[in-house]
């Protein structure tokens, strides 16, 4: 075990964690950040997309070891309220169905919208090419995304 200080949504945590353990685990398990998802394991989902340093990652293949004093985001910091232009979007268009993949396509989204503000339906297609909706709300979530760059 060793002691980690790490910055999620704007706090400083000190988390006693093996240096191997995902950041997922670490979030889920010892900050009780639930919100981040664990899908595949193998980051080939992206149920469980954060923000490190606001680019959109992988969190069940980050090791907390390689975090240091980047700055981590999760869904429960991407706004105080749930009002972030991609969260109301979201709503707007009735994206999520089960809603089990939807925090990571959210975060993956707003890490496209904050890197691009307006992008294009391939940059879209491209930017959430690795979040998987097992539901098939495709068509929609492009249309929050394009929403929210309006915004």
């Amino acid at each position: 075990m060793a002691q980690f200080q790490l910055n999620v949504n704007g706090e400083i945590h000190e988390v006693n964690a093996d240096p191997t353990t995902p950041i997922l685990w670490v979030l889920r398990d010892h900050l009780n950040l639930v919100g981040t998802k664990y899908g595949c394991g193998i980051a080939q989902c992206g149920a469980c997309t954060v923000h490190l340093n606001g680019i959109a990652v992988r969190s069940c293949q980050l090791p907390v070891s390689s975090v240091g004093t980047n700055k981590l985001t999760t869904i429960e910091g991407l706004s105080e309220k749930g009002d972030h232009p991609v969260q109301k979007a979201w709503i707007a268009h009735d994206v999520p169905q089960c809603g089990y993949c939807q925090a990571g396509q959210i975060m993956s989204a707003s890490a496209l919208l904050e890197a691009n503000p307006n992008p294009t339906d391939e940059e879209i297609e491209s930017a959430m090419n690795g979040n998987i909706c097992r539901c098939g709300t495709y068509t929609r979530i492009k249309a929050a995304i394009k929403t929210a760059s309006n915004s």
